[in-house]
């Protein structure tokens, strides 16, 4: 028999001792008895949390995890790692394109390496990927806005041509005002005439990616990563028109639903609270300058209201004048 047996077994023998009796044969506080470690408890409640996430959100990290069930991100990272819970993850791989492998560069420049999104419709990034279904290709062509992170356009084509990125461009500009740059890489698709003329009639300026330089286009790259995550293994769907229903839905999702680290919330969350916050700061700037005794830019016409339809919208505060000089301007 063990020392520690030897020093609890006498203990037992009689037939009631009191918990205090107990505490003190054991040499231990009687609160001790009572105690129960809280932290496992606690952990397996999170980890039933984090697996409902996961189980909607297959490529959510820790870090959009934590964003969802608002906690704190270290504690989401910590239970991940007792409980090995992964996000899914995926090694990409690129079919080859060999009439764009000794194509010369383009000339388009990439005129946006140095500039900064400010507001919605000021930079459009266009690219497109594959998805393998059945042994065929299936090609998907998108458009995301870089200031919302809103894909504001997008077109599925069973071939990779220059149809494809076209109809991708026009569904954009059905819903949306044209950006003032539309940046993508040096496919010959986006080098084709008929999507240059596009562009140059709605007063788009081209920006293209330098040769075999994927980074600069890494927002379309990021997000057809996450996208064919959560898009799952397409064999699962018995007919070319399930998948497509099933692409249709995952960029709804990534638009409504999905969190972006960037912004904390969906794309369109941020659009509209972003128009919100826009609208409400435009009506405070015009009652405190009306009280001041100014007119703005808009109450003397179109001629002075805003700088530009590719610009935020200004105001041109004037001192106020007589209404009959207002309309002679």
């Amino acid at each position: 028999m063990t020392i520690a047996k030897e020093k609890i077994a006498p203990v037992f023998e009689r037939e009631k001792l009191s918990k205090r009796e107990l505490a003190n044969k054991l040499g231990v506080s009687r609160s001790s008895l009572y105690y129960r470690k809280k932290r496992p408890i606690l952990d397996r409640e999170i980890k039933t949390q984090i697996e409902s996430v996961m189980a909607d959100n297959p490529s959510y990290g820790h870090k959009r995890i934590a964003m969802e069930l608002k906690l704190n991100k270290k504690r989401i990272l910590r239970v991940m790692k007792v409980f090995g819970l992964k996000p899914a993850r995926r090694r990409a791989t690129y079919p080859q394109k060999p009439e764009d492998q000794f194509k010369p560069p383009a000339k388009f420049k990439n005129l946006i390496e140095n500039i900064t999104a400010l507001y919605p419709n000021h930079i459009w990034a266009a690219d497109f990927t594959y998805i393998k279904y059945n042994g065929i290709f299936i090609y998907l062509a998108t458009i995301i806005d870089l200031f919302t992170r809103e894909i504001v356009g997008f077109n599925v084509s069973r071939f990779r041509n220059k149809y494809l990125v076209i109809g991708a461009l026009n569904c954009a500009l059905k819903y949306n005002p044209p950006p003032e740059y539309s940046h993508s890489d040096q496919g010959s698709e986006y080098e084709a005439n008929e999507h240059v003329e596009l562009a140059k009639q709605n007063k788009i300026i081209i920006s293209m990616s330098r040769k075999s330089s994927p980074w600069e286009n890494s927002f379309q790259e990021s997000f057809y990563s996450n996208f064919k995550l959560d898009l799952g293994r397409t064999n699962r769907f018995d007919t070319l028109p399930e998948l497509i229903e099933a692409i249709y839905q995952g960029i709804y999702y990534y638009n409504h639903k999905r969190i972006h680290t960037e912004l904390k919330m969906p794309p369109k969350k941020f659009k509209l609270l972003y128009y919100l916050q826009q609208k409400n700061s435009s009506k405070a700037v015009d009652k405190s300058v009306r009280r001041m005794g100014y007119l703005t830019g808009t109450e003397l016409g179109p001629r002075w209201s805003g700088l530009g339809r590719r610009q935020p919208r200004r105001e041109l505060w004037l001192p106020a004048i007589p209404a009959t000089a207002a309309t002679v301007l």
